[in-house]
């Protein structure tokens, strides 16, 4: 078998997996800015919204961050993959960008 990954053949955000007689490209961890294999593990580069921890790369939470990330009056940070959102608080809707009591 002639390994075809190392002619790195794959693009950047793809790892080779060789294969008998062949290979294939393999999408990196959503956690990743290139890899070398598959999860969140293996990654070159942590993505943004993404920190290096134990060896793995692992989301940060923005809403337990220090400085507050959603600062309009009545709104709730959740937490996301890689990110956040803000969003009204219960009993308060989105109005023109402010969060109004429903």
């Amino acid at each position: 078998d002639l390994d075809e990954c190392a002619a790195s053949p794959c693009k950047d955000h793809q790892y080779c997996l060789n294969t008998d007689g062949s290979f294939s490209c393999k999408a990196c961890d959503a956690s990743c800015i290139g890899c070398t294999g598959e999860g969140s593990d293996k990654c070159k580069t942590c993505a943004s919204g993404y920190t290096k921890e134990d060896e793995k790369c692992t989301d940060i939470d923005e809403c337990n961050l220090p400085e507050k990330v959603c600062v309009k009056e009545n709104q709730d940070c959740v937490n996301t993959s890689g990110s956040y959102k803000c969003v009204c608080s219960n009993g308060f809707e989105e109005n023109d960008g402010t969060c109004v009591q429903t």
